[in-house]
């Protein structure tokens, strides 16, 4: 499936110097789905070279027609949605309709950014001398890396390469050896769509080895990460030798709180859409579920009621709702933490173990844990699988002291009928998004990302383009 792609460089697809190779799986089969073009240094190198060429057409391509050229790549996306699906299926294991959910996401990334190519504002500021004016202005980084994750890797690409070009930088991408094809697909599309040559390339090879050329290179200018906190320190230590922009999304272990004056009924729903989705891989994924104490019973009941019914199974069959993990390293981790939470006090009320009459794939049941307290492992550690721990809390301020009792900062949900309590809550929540009596928050046009140890810069939104951008200030002499 991946002979008629291989590395993007210079506006074409081309094997690799040394024709080199490596395999990629099917989670759902444990099948090789076929082999992929694997990036050797001087590979690296000429996609430097290519992209700081793409670099000068792109930076001063007229932001109109900038703009065109993105909002082309958005409607090819929605052309090719099934393809696309169908990839995030075979390399992921979600199921095919989460798949093409992912699609339209990615599409509506690239409509936005579209339009922020014209809104790149700059600003006249009143002089304090007469015959002076002082302009500031916006102008493109320069070249960007973009390393792109295996659990979402056609947004995650998205948002990268969009928001370069929307900016007027040219990239390099590179995407994860689990799931290189995804984004190859995307590529695709953006020279499809007609973006000039060496403005987007892609380099598919070993991570560590590619990333740490690119970042050595002085011809990247900007790096933006969506990764293990782990990685994005290395990643950033690397940069600083560079002095380079750094946007980092880093890992996160979202708290869901419901209080006692909401809908249980319907909080269960948004809670069980949140956690599992893509089988709980997500950045975003709710892990500690706080649960006001006169309604805890209640919702543990509606939840497991609720989560019994969704149906496990490859993702390309009809009506499946849970797919595999994605690798068989990530499984194992899974087992793992459910045994350590098991030893630590943890009772299983659902799940923990792998579902009976699958003989191959990285399957795993959801698992509903009760008993567990919040120095346990699986409260401090990022489960990044289908894994529920629920707790009980009494009072509005012990919840939230609770809540943001962790490194990670990045996404928090609220569940109440009270005006106040959600506004307070959200105000005190240390994250840096809130989703408030909803299952939804990664949307193209809000401003995405964490503080504390998740990183900092956004992705998404009017603000998401500043990381891609220089600001120069000009003091304007009308005469010598």
């Amino acid at each position: 499936m991946y002979e008629k792609f291989g590395q993007f460089i210079d506006g074409k697809w081309q094997k690799s110097e040394k024709n080199e190779s490596y395999e990629v799986i099917n989670p759902a089969t444990e099948e090789i789905i076929g082999k992929a073009s694997k990036a050797g240094r001087s590979d690296v190198e000429k996609a430097l070279k290519s992209a700081e060429k793409g670099l000068k057409v792109w930076r001063n391509t007229a932001p109109w027609q900038r703009s065109y050229i993105i909002r082309k790549i958005a409607d090819k996306i929605r052309e090719k949605q099934n393809v696309l699906a169908k990839w995030l299926t075979l390399e992921v294991g979600k199921p095919l309709a989460e798949g093409v959910g992912e699609a339209g996401g990615a599409a509506d990334i690239f409509e936005w950014n579209a339009e922020e190519t014209k809104r790149i504002y700059g600003q006249t500021v009143e002089s304090r001398f007469p015959n002076t004016r002082v302009h500031v202005y916006y102008q493109p980084v320069g070249v960007v890396a973009a390393l792109v994750p295996w659990n979402f890797p056609l947004i995650l690409a998205s948002r990268k390469i969009s928001t370069a070009l929307a900016a007027g930088c040219s990239v390099i991408c590179k995407p994860d050896v689990i799931t290189p094809g995804t984004v190859m697909e995307l590529v695709d599309i953006c020279k499809e769509s007609g973006v000039p040559e060496g403005v987007v390339n892609l380099l598919s090879g070993d991570p560590a080895s590619v990333s740490e050329q690119l970042i050595d290179s002085d011809i990247v200018k900007k790096v933006s990460i969506t990764g293990s906190t782990r990685v994005g320190k290395l990643i950033l230590k690397k940069a600083a030798d560079k002095v380079q922009r750094v946007t980092m999304e880093l890992s996160g272990h979202s708290p869901f709180i419901v209080f006692e004056d909401s809908n249980i009924d319907t909080v269960a729903d948004m809670a069980i859409t949140a956690k599992f989705r893509n089988n709980g891989q997500v950045c975003i994924s709710p892990n500690r579920f706080y649960i006001q104490e006169s309604k805890k019973d209640e919702f543990i009941n509606k939840f497991i009621e609720k989560t019994k019914k969704l149906k496990i199974g490859n993702g390309l069959d009809e009506g499946v709702q849970l797919g595999p993990m994605t690798t068989a390293k990530r499984l194992s981790e899974i087992e793992e933490l459910v045994e350590k939470t098991k030893k630590e006090g943890a009772k299983v009320l659902l799940g923990g173990k792998r579902p009976s009459g699958f003989n191959k794939g990285y399957f795993y049941e959801p698992t509903v844990f009760d008993n567990v307290k919040d120095d346990f492992t699986i409260m401090k550690q990022e489960p990044f699988g289908p894994l529920v721990p629920m707790l009980s809390f009494k009072t509005f301020d012990e919840v939230i002291e609770r809540a943001n009792d962790n490194d990670l900062g990045l996404c928090s949900y609220v569940y109440t009928n009270s005006m106040e309590q959600a506004h307070k809550a959200s105000e005190l929540m240390e994250t840096g998004c809130v989703a408030v009596n909803t299952a939804a928050v990664a949307v193209a046009e809000a401003p995405f990302g964490g503080i504390k140890q998740t990183g900092y810069g956004r992705e998404g939104g009017s603000m998401a383009i500043k990381d891609y951008l220089n600001i120069k200030y000009t003091h304007l002499g009308l005469k010598n």
